[in-house]
């Protein structure tokens, strides 16, 4: 977590305006509740509106990567961008996903991690090369297509931008958990 209290307060039920209700309903419907990020974001309904689109597609099963695979990105750039909320949300979906907490834990160490297989290890050192220069080198590149087909590399990308984004909006609007989660440690980057 980068804020120990949020920039952007996130809305409250009471307060909702019809545009609001539109689109918390959909989140309620399926969750019950409607989390912090969204709560955040329900202060722009246009911006949520879009948002909401791009964000379906990259959480869907239209997504042509595995779910696994996907948390591994979500994960790996939640972690790389020090986003503490991205990192508590997506630590529960990747273990519903099938990752293990030992896989879990890995991903802050990235492909350097020595139980990857190499497909794993090609979605970690992608992920890092578009975090750190926004494009994969061309043997990132080469190895990833030894694993994956070329829409699932296309979607590679869109993940983890769709989660880059997602972690500056996090971080910079002061996002906190929701209640009763716990923030891990090696994400405890806070400052005022």
């Amino acid at each position: 977590m980068r804020l120990r209290k949020p920039r952007i307060a996130p809305t409250h039920v009471e307060s909702w305006n019809d545009a609001q209700k539109a689109l918390a309903q959909p989140l309620l419907d399926k969750r019950g509740t409607v989390i912090n990020i969204f709560r955040t974001l329900m202060n722009h309904p246009d911006a949520m509106k879009g948002f909401m689109g791009w964000g379906s597609y990259v959480l869907s099963k239209k997504n042509s990567l595995p779910a696994r695979e996907r948390e591994i990105v979500i994960l790996r750039i939640g972690f790389l961008c020090g986003s503490g909320y991205e990192w508590t949300q997506h630590r529960a979906i990747g273990e519903r996903a099938g990752l293990t907490a030992t896989e879990i834990e890995a991903i802050k160490q990235g492909a350097a991690a020595s139980h990857w297989s190499a497909a794993d290890a090609a979605l970690l050192r992608a992920t890092d090369d578009l975090h750190g220069s926004h494009f994969v080198s061309d043997a990132s590149w080469a190895a990833l297509r030894a694993h994956f087909s070329e829409q699932q590399c296309m979607d590679v990308v869109f993940t983890a931008g769709q989660y880059t984004q997602v972690s500056m909006i996090l971080n910079s609007f002061g996002v906190q958990l929701d209640e009763g989660q716990i923030l891990d440690p090696d994400l405890d980057r806070r400052g005022s």
